[in-house]
């Protein structure tokens, strides 16, 4: 087994409880680890026997385009995205971060933290 991580990837979308939220939009981060075997792609050093990093990028670019209410949700329908995009891996982590949620003090990021094992 082996890990696969997309750290520090970066967005700014319209999710939020607040309809407000919705309207004015934020930063958000998320962080990406894939639990999956590696040793035919070490061994071959072909991308067929890994999983495609652009892929990945892809499909939670593309969830952070449709708006959510709750950071919640947004990572299940990353971690549901990235299972069914990739069926052979046996877990998927996702983080997402809030930059400078509206809390009414200072706090420079609210987060979740989703996982799941096959």
């Amino acid at each position: 087994m082996g890990q696969i991580a997309l750290e520090g990837m970066e967005f700014f979308a319209f999710h939020g409880y607040y309809d407000e939220e919705q309207k004015i939009g934020n930063k958000y981060g998320v962080d990406l680890y894939i639990d999956t075997d590696l040793h035919a792609a070490a061994a071959s050093d072909q991308l067929r026997e890994t999983v495609n990093y652009e892929v990945l990028y892809r499909v939670v670019a593309e969830e952070m385009r449709a708006p959510a209410r709750l950071l919640e949700h947004l990572g299940h329908r990353v971690m549901d995205r990235v299972l069914e995009e990739f069926p052979y891996i046996q877990g998927v982590q996702v983080i997402v971060s809030k930059f400078n949620p509206p809390l009414g003090g200072i706090c420079q990021r609210a987060r979740v933290t989703l996982a799941r094992r096959r």
